[in-house]
């Protein structure tokens, strides 16, 4: 019991921390208990043989041809048609839809699929979607507990009754309960939540009714300017890649107008001319920084190789090891700067160097980069780092090697230069142009490697690896003609038959939050440009590439409509724009609602149990086309699956241990004098509570458990107390990190994360009263 509640604590402290990926959590409990003799080896695995696990993914792969044939849809849009002009109908209508889609559907589901429904209503409406969308997140989760497949945790507790070779519930025994507290939940927000619910009047609502202007919603009107591309000009004849105006300007080329027809979304290959007019997003006074600089001058003097074999400092070569834990990780995560004090001159790719824009390159097995640092750093470097093969190098053999002969530069920081007096890092010079600082000159004094925020001076001579071509790219970025104010007619033009915009936004189920549009390569993946992203309420519309993206971010994409309707395919994002999402294969709605019409049947009739039924039926989707393979792969939550299947584990090992009897009378032994009422009011706050800091899988695994237990010892009803525990385990209302629903609407509705708590705290109160009062009433507790 010692060891089961060791293990315990420290999944409990790893699930609430979120330091390890929930799923590792569950998989480092299943070794531990299975490593410390607390569970048989031949039991180890059982919870991934637990009928639950093949239920959950099978329920998954139903909802997903659900919302690939467009029933789902279909089904929100068609109700909420009679919504009509008021917003209370609108809110007991959304809400009730999307319970009951609920009940047949995963709530992440329901919820990404009735967001953009939801938005298009209240835009119709002139209504803010502050006042709708945490309903909407709400209704998602009380609509859960109305059917035995609703969500995760009726699965789990129903589970719970089989490995106790008891009757598990059927599949509307949950609906009684469920359907009360769906009812509550719709009465609580017209009568009171929508009261207290924020009305922010966001700038997504300005424009006409039903009519959606995507760039003055996120203000991308009143950041466009064009520049000229003059005559003699060095940018004529190079690509758009090669004149780097995205990162030299920090801002985003939206078109090219060539004799007056523009083309929209140009490519990094597209090659510009003389007389060009470049329709940009961005700040323009960013250009204006740029004129102020005097042109860094080219300088001649000494032998640079030289004087890097004079100075003191090391160059070296290393390899990336093929299992190396930085393969996969982007140059900059690798923290060599930090920990060695090293600089990447070149990295060879096997035939192919690279020079540029290393920071962003992600390594491979088998790449050989070339560093420069202080002396001893090949002692230094270790395979402990990732690296294999070091070697350290005298400075004219590297030179050769990777034929930097014509990259070593030397420039002058002239008087009057707006460099003077700024941080090396502040410069922007390897970002904007490429150019690699290697040293700096001052009174006669080299300084090899010089750290970031170290200050140039006027007459500092700097030691660049670049090519003079970067420089001179430099002087014609400064010499572009800047047009501030683009006509209104101009403006309409950015969209066409096959370039437009579109709105999306990051999946909960997304594993690119945390990670900015450059680490996820996002232009090179698809051919599209984020100009804008939607946070808390506002419009972002610079510096986007380095912003850590957030789960709740919604994005204004622009390029090629097809790539729009590709990215519509991407799991890791959910379009709002009707016309860029994905086609939905309708023709096969009358075969997914017979599909879904013959589980619910075999289901209810107990002529199948579920973990047989929920199988065949998404078999059935797949065969039948509402599904593709790849799409039903894509349509289970992995990570809930593995997640679960290891928490069992800890399930059995609570009941075989006797951890679970203890923890039933420690956490409700007190309460017991008081009565069966008092109980339940005990184990659903604890299970509540639980909910709002960890997964609702984890919880109804870990507290099913205790309800056995406890109901064993007080000879109470174990069915109303695992009823108890579902109820408890859907009632994620108080963070918007409690439930992966509440932040899907997070930033779409512009909430803060006290709107949670105002809104969600009474609802929680009305949760607490239907377990103890109403539950009771149909599944008694003695």
């Amino acid at each position: 019991m010692a060891l089961v509640l060791i293990i315990l604590a420290l999944a409990v402290l790893l699930l609430v921390t979120e330091w390890v990926a929930s799923e590792i959590v569950a998989l480092l409990v299943l070794l531990a208990l299975t490593l410390a003799g607390v569970i048989d080896q031949s039991q180890a695995l059982l919870g991934f043989s637990n009928p639950a696990v093949i239920t959950i993914a099978s329920v998954l792969v139903l909802g997903g041809g659900l919302s690939r044939t467009g029933v789902a849809a279909a089904i929100g849009r068609t109700i909420l048609s009679f919504s009509g002009d008021s917003e209370t109908r609108l809110t007991v209508l959304m809400m009730l839809t999307v319970g009951v889609l609920s009940g047949l559907i995963n709530d992440v589901g329901v919820a990404a699929l009735m967001l953009p429904v939801v938005l298009e209503v209240a835009r119709r409406l002139g209504r803010s979607p502050s006042k709708l969308l945490i309903p909407l997140a709400f209704a998602s989760l009380l609509g859960g507990m109305t059917t035995a497949i609703g969500t995760n945790p009726n699965i789990l507790v129903s589970g719970a009754l089989r490995d106790r070779g008891m009757n598990t519930f059927e599949m509307f025994d949950f609906t009684p309960v469920g359907a009360a507290a769906l009812s509550v939940g719709i009465l609580y927000m017209v009568f009171w939540g929508n009261r207290i619910l924020p009305d922010r009047d966001l700038p997504r609502q300005t424009g006409r009714p039903g009519k959606r202007d995507l760039k003055g919603l996120y203000g991308v009107d009143k950041v466009l300017f064009a520049l000229k591309v003059p005559g003699g000009s060095r940018l004529a004849g190079k690509t758009v890649a090669q004149c780097r105006l995205g990162s030299a300007l920090q801002a985003i080329l939206l078109a090219v107008v060539r004799r007056e027809r523009p083309l929209l979304a140009p490519g990094p290959e597209t090659v510009l001319r003389e007389g060009d007019r470049l329709w940009m997003e961005g700040r323009p006074e960013r250009l204006e920084a740029l004129k102020g600089w005097e042109l860094l001058r080219l300088e001649s003097g000494g032998d640079l190789v030289d004087q890097m074999g004079e100075a003191d400092v090391e160059v070296a070569e290393v390899e990336v090891a093929g299992e190396a834990s930085i393969a996969g990780k982007s140059l900059a995560q690798t923290s060599l700067r930090s920990r060695h004090g090293a600089t990447v001159m070149a990295l060879r790719r096997q035939d192919e160097v690279h020079y540029s824009d290393l920071l962003g390159v992600h390594l491979l097995g088998g790449d050989r980069l070339l560093l420069i640092g202080p002396q001893g750093l090949s002692q230094g470097l270790s395979e402990r780092d990732g690296f294999v093969n070091v070697s350290r190098l005298q400075p004219r053999e590297a030179v050769e090697r990777y034929g930097l002969q014509r990259r070593l530069l030397r420039v002058k920081v002239p008087e009057g230069s707006l460099l003077a007096g700024k941080m090396l890092a502040a410069t922007r010079l390897g970002d904007a142009f490429g150019l690699t600082v290697l040293g700096i000159t001052r009174e006669g004094h080299t300084q090899f490697v010089p750290d970031p925020e170290s200050e140039l001076l006027e007459g500092d001579s700097l030691l660049i690896e670049g090519r003079p071509e970067d420089l001179q790219t430099l002087d014609a970025l400064r010499r572009l003609e800047v047009e501030r104010d683009l006509p209104p007619s101009n403006l309409k033009s950015l969209e066409s038959e096959d370039v437009g915009l579109a709105e999306a936004m990051l999946s909960p189920r997304s594993d690119l939050a945390g990670k900015t549009l450059r680490e996820a390569h996002f232009r090179e993946r698809f051919g599209l440009t984020v100009v804008a992203v939607w946070r808390e309420g506002r419009a972002l519309t610079s510096g986007l590439r380095d912003i850590q993206l957030r789960l709740g971010d919604a994005f204004l994409v622009y390029g090629n409509r097809h790539r729009l309707g590709m990215l519509a395919e991407e799991p890791d994002f959910i379009l709002l724009s009707e016309q860029a999402r994905k086609a939905l294969r309708d023709q096969k709605a009358p075969l997914c609602l017979g599909i879904m019409a013959a589980f619910l049947l075999m289901v209810s009739m107990d002529w199948l149990p579920i973990f047989l039924a929920a199988p065949m039926g998404a078999v059935a989707m797949i065969i039948g086309g509402c599904l593709r393979l790849e799409e039903a792969y894509a349509a289970v939550e992995w990570k809930a699956v593995i997640m679960v299947g290891g928490m069992l584990s800890m399930g059995l090992a609570m009941e075989e241990s006797g951890t679970a009897a203890f923890l039933a009378d420690s956490m409700l032994g007190w309460v017991a004098p008081w009565g069966p009422h008092a109980v339940a009011g005990g184990l659903f706050l604890i299970t509540a509570m639980a909910a709002q800091v960890m997964p609702a899988s984890a919880v109804a695994v870990l507290m099913a458990p205790i309800a056995l237990s406890s109901g064993d010892e007080l000879g109470l009803s174990v069915r109303a107390l695992l009823m108890v525990v579902a109820v408890g385990s859907s009632c994620s209302f108080l963070t918007p990190t409690a439930h992966p629903v509440n932040l899907l609407v997070m930033g779409m509705g512009g909430y803060r994360f006290r709107d949670y708590g105002r809104v969600g705290l009474p609802l929680l109160v009305l949760m607490f009263a239907v377990a103890v009062l109403v539950l009771p009433l149909v599944w008694p507790l003695q």
